[in-house]
């Protein structure tokens, strides 16, 4: 047996049943030119064969004097996490997406392991999917999404590849870029470590004082718990609408060339103007900016020890029509963050970063504090792969986060990237933000209103 740790038990205390705190992934395949008719299904019964997991997908929950600690499933039955599940015609992405926004809905058995795996045929133009969704307790978003490429090759060609939960990882698998940051499970520490951080804000008083005089000169200036009041901020049921789309990075670089930026910083005036477009619809558009929280990396050499990131909170510039404009403000918001932590030492960062996001975690774990509010959405960027990807021959065409949705954070974005495209994946409370999906064509739109902006053709 091993025990949680308090960050990991955290997860499990946090769940009810609005807030279902499993992460997961869509990944969308092409058939191999030589699949029959039959693929899909004889995929399905290869799959299933592997009945012996390897850890932590053979480790389900038992608990001692109040304490939870990973056991071995002795009882372990493939058939409770592989579905093979089929898409009602026409089999549009629509379809997909609404079979996936049904089943991050529901909560996991913990008398089980947690996790599940759906295989999905049925999908035009030969193509199927899988998604799977782990607890947050056995891994984070990352760390999830590492698992998900794990069975996968650069070679076509190759073949008899298992199923994730069945891989036996080699001392140099695949993996993603390294990219430590995962906003829940950075809620979670800094939740469970609130009266620890709390110890150093007399240090940050004087950073803290600079922030909010700064904030009273300039309107554009992000500041501590400013964030206005949302529909987005409101309390959220368990029903779950998903939406993914890919973009091109190209185009995107292209964007951040002419403007001076990051993609970054493209992607988050995308997002800024799709949440515009989106309030404006729903008559819910607030006078002030929203404000994203953005996990970013303080890197400023080529070394690799050690993690430099920061919870960076972005002006969005939702306040603002021109997309012009609004790029203009959200990067001078991203340069200030930057420059602030850069006079300041991994410690003070980690430490502002808290009392930051302290109040967040609070109204987590008892609501207490409705409107201390620091951001309104999480916006969160991992890097991919740049090659690629096979399964057994199929090609994996788009890969999609499908993150957390979090009560009064009602949407998360994350997306990442994938050879030459940027994948999104947005999940929300789908009673608290109607047809949330129109946000797919808010984000195309911007793209084309931020090259008219930069007079691209």
């Amino acid at each position: 047996m091993k025990a949680l740790s308090p960050v990991d038990q955290l997860f499990l205390w946090l769940e009810k049943r609005q807030q279902p705190m499993h992460v997961g992934g869509l990944q969308l395949f092409q058939f191999p030119d030589d699949a029959g008719p039959k693929y899909v299904s004889e995929l399905a019964e290869q799959m299933r064969e592997y009945s012996s997991p390897v850890a932590p997908f053979n480790q389900k929950l038992t608990r001692r004097l109040g304490q939870y600690y990973w056991t071995e499933d002795k009882q372990f039955d493939i058939d409770h996490h592989l579905r093979h599940e089929a898409l009602p015609k026409p089999g549009r992405i629509r379809e997909l997406l609404s079979l996936v926004s049904a089943e991050h809905s529901n909560l996991m058995d913990r008398e089980r392991p947690l996790w599940e795996a759906h295989l999905i045929e049925g999908i035009r133009g030969r193509q199927f999917a899988l998604y799977t969704k782990i607890h947050h307790s056995v891994v984070d978003g990352i760390s999830a999404m590492r698992l998900g490429m794990r069975a996968l090759s650069a070679d076509p060609e190759e073949r008899n590849l298992p199923p994730v939960w069945a891989y036996q990882p080699k001392k140099r698998g695949r993996s993603l870029p390294s990219n430590p940051v995962d906003v829940a499970s950075s809620l979670a520490r800094l939740t469970a470590g609130i009266s620890k951080q709390a110890a150093t804000v007399p240090g940050l008083a004087r950073e803290i004082y600079k922030v909010s005089q700064k904030a009273k000169k300039d309107e554009n200036y992000v500041s501590i718990f400013q964030a206005p009041d949302t529909i987005l901020n409101k309390s959220i049921t368990g029903s779950r609408r998903f939406a993914a789309q890919s973009y091109s990075l190209s185009r995107l670089k292209v964007l951040a060339k002419a403007f001076g930026c990051t993609v970054n910083t493209v992607v988050l005036a995308m997002c800024g103007h799709a949440l515009r477009e989106y309030l404006i619809s729903q008559h819910a558009l607030p006078d002030e900016p929203l404000i994203a929280m953005v996990p970013m990396s303080l890197r400023q050499d080529d070394s690799a020890e050690g993690n430099q990131i920061g919870m960076i909170l972005a002006n969005l510039g939702t306040h603002i029509c021109d997309p012009g404009n609004r790029i203009r403000v959200i990067h001078n918001s991203i340069e200030e963050a930057k420059q602030r932590f850069a006079q300041m030492s991994p410690e003070e960062i980690l430490n502002f970063t808290a009392l930051t996001m302290a109040p967040t975690g609070l109204n987590l774990l008892t609501g207490l504090a409705p409107k201390w509010r620091a951001f309104n959405v999480v916006i969160s960027n991992v890097p991919g792969p740049k090659e690629p990807l096979y399964w057994n021959g199929a090609r994996l065409k788009g890969m999609y986060p499908v993150s957390i949705a979090l009560d009064r954070i009602a949407l998360n974005i994350t997306l990442t990237s994938y050879v030459d495209q940027l994948e999104f994946g947005l999940i929300a409370c789908r009673r608290t933000l109607p047809s949330m999906q129109r946000l797919l064509d808010y984000l195309e739109q911007s793209i084309r209103e931020l090259e008219i902006a930069a007079g691209i053709k």
